[in-house]
């Protein structure tokens, strides 16, 4: 779950709405699960091949969606 936070907190901090919003919501205990995991799904279809740092968190992310 560590990692998985850490991943969030780089997602809220990142400046890209499209993950920000709903990574911070749902680190204040305001998300939903859902709305963060199809964020991160469209995340990685948009920038998940762009080679930014990102890249491999949005696949991680939705490797740990089950300890959301």
């Amino acid at each position: 779950m560590d990692e998985l936070k850490v991943i969030l907190k780089k997602f809220a901090e990142s400046g890209w709405d499209l993950i920000a919003i709903p990574s911070k919501a749902y680190l204040d205990g305001n998300g939903s699960k859902e709305d963060l995991i199809k964020a991160v799904e469209q995340a990685d279809r948009e920038c998940g091949n762009c080679g930014c740092e990102f890249d491999p968190m949005y696949k991680k992310c939705l490797e740990l969606k089950e300890l959301l």
